[in-house]
């Protein structure tokens, strides 16, 4: 039988009902104290969502190694079956203890691309630096000093380093990384959480004010944020760490050799995707979810790097 094409067109809106699945699911957790319930609902809306889909899907990028999540983890086959063969990477709910604690910018996210399409990245963590599109190629990299990036990005935009904003997770291991930046005169926005939505913000500088995202964060959630700058535009890069021989298996297990390889944005996401994300709680991408006594409005942004549209898309639900 002839392999089916990965149609990226009619998948995408399928996609973005994923996405908004999973938020609506994950509306009643907000502010309720509880990260468990508010994730474990939005994975089950995501796969109840994905297996209405004409799809052989894999994930490849999910909730972790099969015996730590029951479901959505790394391997599950899901969709009807039928379809074309991809690969899914999601984020059911990032920002979990965004959720919990009623805080901006978490969200729902899911890529989906055609089978191989993308770094199948183990749970470790994973070095990232990111810019925004309009850049020459290459013009920072992981190899430079956190300084010496802020400088060559602000010799780029022909401004001074004060004009660069760097975005940055809130971790006591970025200390040294914050005050070197803060040295060179650059702002930061520090995040406590949701390195995609971190990474995301420097596609839209204009809007977000973020020229540069750098810092720590995990792996899989890179090969998310990758697949978004893909459709968007902007460079990105990552290189694996490693804290222990058990995080080197892990990485063994996903067929990872070289262990100190740079991976570019299009390393990591090798082919054409779709990506969307849906607000959960107020952010600077996406608008949270509106609750009202009869309905949920949700926001969802979807994306397809094939032609590098960006949709917007409002959903008034009934609450039932």
């Amino acid at each position: 039988m002839a392999k089916k094409d990965f149609n990226d067109r009619t998948l995408s809106l399928g996609l973005a009902r994923v996405s908004e699945h999973a938020a609506i699911a994950s509306a009643e957790w907000i502010g309720r104290g509880d990260e468990k319930a508010a994730d474990q609902a939005a994975v089950n809306a995501m796969r109840e969502q994905l297996n209405k889909l004409d799809i052989k899907g894999v994930v490849v990028i999910g909730e972790g190694e099969r015996d730590e999540a029951p479901m959505l983890y790394i391997g599950e086959e899901v969709g009807s079956g039928t379809g074309p063969e991809v690969d899914i990477a999601l984020d059911p709910l990032e920002g979990t203890t965004l959720t919990a604690k009623d805080m901006p910018n978490a969200l729902t996210v899911i890529a989906m691309g055609p089978r191989g399409s993308m770094l199948h990245a183990p749970d470790v963590y994973m070095e990232k630096l990111a810019i925004g599109p309009g850049f020459p190629e290459n013009i920072v990299s992981l190899d430079q000093t956190p300084g010496e990036r802020v400088r060559l990005l602000a010799a780029a935009k022909q401004c001074t380093t004060k004009d660069i904003t760097v975005c940055v997770l809130d971790r006591p291991r970025h200390e040294a990384m914050i005050q070197e930046l803060r040295d060179t005169g650059a702002a930061i926005r520090l995040i406590t959480d949701g390195d995609v939505a971190g990474i995301i913000h420097c596609a839209e500088a204009d809007k977000t004010g973020i020229d540069m995202y750098m810092g720590l964060g995990g792996a899989p959630e890179g090969v998310l944020a990758a697949a978004a700058l893909k459709c968007m535009g902007g460079q990105m890069w990552g290189r694996l760490t490693f804290r222990n021989d058990d995080e080197k298996g892990r990485a063994a297990k996903a067929g990872i050799t070289d262990l100190d390889r740079i991976y570019s944005r299009d390393d990591m996401v090798t082919a054409d995707v779709i990506f969307a994300a849906t607000g959960v709680t107020d952010g600077s991408i996406l608008p949270g979810i509106v609750r009202e006594p009869t309905h949920l409005t949700t926001e969802t942004i979807l994306m397809r790097s094939k032609t590098g549209s960006v949709r917007r898309m409002s959903y008034r639900n009934p609450r039932h």
